[in-house]
């Protein structure tokens, strides 16, 4: 099969010819139809993930086709439409029994403790526990980011973030993740406020739902900088601020938008080589402010999400902004630290 291919962190990869996945007895291999391009790629491909071992093919958020089932798996067929949570759980661990199959104790991830979906082909484990169907009305384009992006954001707006109607949220960073989270709180009846640097990321999340959009790249070296036009926008701050990029900054500033009692929400991953954020705790416990995680979302909490897809009230087929081939893949996931990114680039391993 032909994948992307790289052998060394940072360096280009290459689209190359490589042998085809078998599924293990558990696990399932999926013909790829879509896979998107998620920053969290690169990431892996900077060698900010201790996972990854090289040579390497990136790609964790897909959707296509069961090409193969091993011998144990029973709910699944040749032929059928899927996704999957990037955390393929393994379902028998402690937090498996809990029903936390996103924090999984022997979780795998595609693309990174494993060769991904940057392929024609892709191996899947412990697929009873980890596929979801795909509906015949959704495109495999919209399905592809269902797996990371817009689940991550979902969760982390729904089930962690506690949102409600009528509350402020502020999405700190507008890249895929975080228009999604400005679409899924628009959505919940919730007020949203978007940050970012890039015009057209803030157009997108206009057009997605935000009430107000505050130009970072404006507000470098102000006072109060982009938390204080928070809480000036909001009143005093917001009830769920969301770090959707990560960054020292993003994160810091995350924390500063909120009014008392409120919860910030970290979603965007904190490499190591960017530094530690510098958390303003004094303010955390004046305000009794909350500080939680959101990694991703386990395969059986999909169903109110599809519920609101299905039922139109999210259209995450708004935010694919792009398509490519795979022979334009190894460009555009080197060019994701470079350029600041807005809407959501599908690949079509089979263009």
């Amino acid at each position: 099969m032909k994948a992307v291919v790289f052998e060394r962190y940072g360096q280009d990869a290459e689209v190359r010819e490589v042998p085809d996945p078998a599924p293990s007895a558990h696990g399932v291999v999926v013909r790829v139809e879509a896979t998107g391009l998620c920053r969290s790629d690169w990431h892996g491909w900077m060698g900010h993930d201790p996972d990854i071992a090289l040579p390497h093919v990136p790609g964790h958020e897909l959707a296509g086709v069961v090409e193969a089932v091993g011998a144990d798996v029973g709910r699944w067929k040749t032929g059928d439409r899927v996704t999957v949570p990037f955390v393929c759980a393994c379902g028998s661990c402690p937090s498996c029994a809990a029903g936390d199959q996103q924090v999984c104790e022997r979780q795998t991830q595609p693309g990174f403790t494993h060769w991904g979906s940057f392929a024609e082909y892709v191996a899947l484990e412990h697929a009873d526990v980890n596929l979801v169907a795909v509906p015949d009305e959704l495109s495999y384009a919209t399905a592809a980011g269902l797996g990371c992006r817009f689940a991550t954001a979902f969760r982390a707006v729904v089930a962690q973030g506690r949102v409600a109607a009528g509350e402020w949220v502020a999405v700190h960073g507008c890249g895929g993740v975080g228009l999604s989270a400005v679409m899924i709180a628009a959505a919940c009846g919730a007020r949203v406020v978007a940050v970012d640097v890039a015009p057209r990321a803030l157009e997108l999340a206009r057009a997605f739902g935000a009430a107000a959009c505050v130009d970072a790249s404006a507000l470098a070296g102000t006072p109060g900088g982009t938390a204080g036009a928070v809480r000036e926008l909001t009143g005093g701050g917001a009830h769920l601020s969301i770090d959707a990029l990560g960054s020292p900054l993003t994160c810091a500033a995350s924390v500063e938008s909120l009014r008392s009692r409120g919860r910030h929400v970290q979603v965007g991953l904190l490499p190591t080589a960017a530094g530690d954020p510098v958390v303003p705790m004094a303010r955390v416990i004046g305000l009794e402010l909350e500080i939680l995680g959101s990694h991703g979302m386990a395969a059986h909490a999909y169903g109110p999400m599809m519920e609101m897809v299905r039922a139109g009230s999210l259209r995450p087929d708004r935010l694919v902004t792009s398509t490519i081939p795979l022979a334009a893949a190894p460009a555009a996931l080197a060019a994701m630290g470079s350029t600041p990114g807005s809407g959501v680039t599908v690949i079509h391993p089979w263009a």
